[in-house]
């Protein structure tokens, strides 16, 4: 489905935000800005809605098998359930799907201008001052308008994180963002790098379709089932909001419980304590490790035609090298500057609102275990309260303004997570749903 692909002229332009994106998090954002009354022109660079879910759509990094790691009840947008016949688990298809209903139930397609692809957006002064944006169409034509403020959900898993190895290597090497089908492993012998999420559901393929499967990796990882007793695992106890030192007990016994240890199958221990880093939401893996159709490998030391090195002096020959080595944060549209970029995101108050500026906003650049669409839903709330707030000089606006233009911290809670691209908006979800909800309770006293 698309919609209108025009835009209003520049002076109509000028009163309205360019909202990029109409991924999850876009589609979240444009249903808030239009409960606040605040206009804007959403672009996207597919022909329709849905983001990396839309495996058609030019950037998606989806494959055939991918599905949710967390349950539909713990995924979904409060307001709007997934169907009772969703799978508790849903495909990236039913996902798709789920967002062009959400779309369609919000009226949101008429406010986006389809088959664009963002090129730029500059700031004409101060905060305040609007902004330029400008945008190559379906026609392939450039053009610019000029607009009162620009917000970002353009997504964190699109840029591959390709990792650089000693030697060369005459197979095929490919990062998992350009994996979409099991039929690429057939015939061949298989070498994934890395154990997260992604790579460990790409074993299972290649296991199955491949003549051999090897895992590669340089750290341990907890690994956490889908079900417990009988029910989906992230659906237990995520009404008690326990202090993390609890929840590591607890949920460390219930992992050695249902998981076992990892170790016997050869996955190194983790150097790290649990939710430091996000846990492996899968079983599979250990199950075809226990039944030796996987082999754990640890890193990578050179590669030498075929044959891969491994740092504890051991090798072996594959035809496939396939990275599943993340992603990283990618805005090439704007000036990493205007993003008060540090290290490896931008420092930005809860993930999305800059210090300095009022017009400048990044949805969804935050991750943390069981924070789902609802709590990327309130955060886009939050921002378009703020909007408001500010347009109407109400006394919580003003405050919050003040509040993210100090010296702040990243809401983790007190968690030290490792020091990973992957990790670098990485957040703890009770501190950060505490203090975003408290900002929309805030907000929300005497507006309209």
């Amino acid at each position: 489905m698309t919609a209108k692909t025009d835009v209003a002229p520049e002076g109509a332009a000028a009163e309205k935000y360019a909202l990029i994106g109409a991924g999850p998090m876009g589609l979240a954002m444009a249903k808030v800005l239009r409960e606040q009354g605040i206009a804007f022109q959403g672009f996207e660079l597919h022909s329709d809605v849905g983001g990396l879910w839309d495996i058609e759509a030019p950037r998606s990094t989806m494959y055939e098998s991918a599905h949710l790691i967390s349950s539909k009840t713990m995924t979904e947008f409060t307001d709007f359930p997934m169907r009772e016949e969703v799978a508790e688990y849903p495909s990236h298809r039913e996902m798709a799907h789920y967002f062009r209903e959400f779309a369609k139930a919000y009226d949101l397609y008429r406010d986006y201008a389809f088959n664009c692809e963002v090129l730029r957006a500059e700031p004409l002064g101060e905060s305040g001052d609007g902004w330029r944006v400008t945008w190559r169409d379906g026609a392939g034509e450039e053009q610019s308008a000029v607009f009162a403020g620009v917000l970002i959900a353009n997504g964190t898993l699109s840029q591959p994180n390709i990792p650089q190895f000693k030697g060369h290597f005459e197979g095929e090497m490919i990062h998992s963002a350009q994996y979409r089908s099991p039929r690429q492993f057939a015939g061949k012998r298989v070498l994934i790098v890395g154990a997260g999420n992604s790579g460990c559901d790409i074993a299972v393929d290649a296991i199955h379709h491949g003549v051999n499967c090897d895992i590669s990796l340089r750290r341990g990882y907890y690994f956490v089932p889908k079900y417990v007793f009988g029910r989906p695992a992230d659906t237990l106890g995520g009404a008690v909001n326990l202090p993390m030192w609890l929840k590591r007990r607890v949920d460390g016994f219930l992992l050695k419980w249902f998981v076992g240890n990892p170790q016997k199958y050869g996955f190194p221990k983790p150097d790290y304590r649990l939710y430091e880093s996000h846990p492996v939401v899968n079983s599979l893996i250990l199950f075809h490790a226990g039944h030796g159709d996987l082999t754990v490998r640890p890193d990578i030391d050179r590669l030498d035609g075929k044959t891969v090195h491994f740092t504890d002096g051991t090798e072996a020959e594959y035809d496939m090298i396939l990275t599943a080595t993340g992603y990283l944060l990618h805005y090439p549209f704007i000036d990493k500057e205007l993003l008060n970029w540090q290290g490896a995101a931008p420092h930005l108050y809860l993930n999305c609102m800059h210090p300095a500026r009022d017009d400048l906003f990044v949805l969804g650049m935050v991750e943390a275990s069981g924070l789902g669409w609802q709590g990327r839903h309130e955060q886009a709330e939050m921002i378009a309260r703020y909007i408001r707030g500010l347009r109407d000089n109400s006394t919580a606006a003003l405050e919050l303004q003040v509040e993210k233009s100090k010296n702040f911290q990243r809401a983790t809670g007190g968690v030290k997570y490792l020091s990973l691209a992957r990790m670098a908006y990485y957040v703890d979800k009770a501190t950060y749903r505490k203090a975003v909800t408290g900002w929309i309770r805030a907000l929300s006293k005497g507006a309209a």
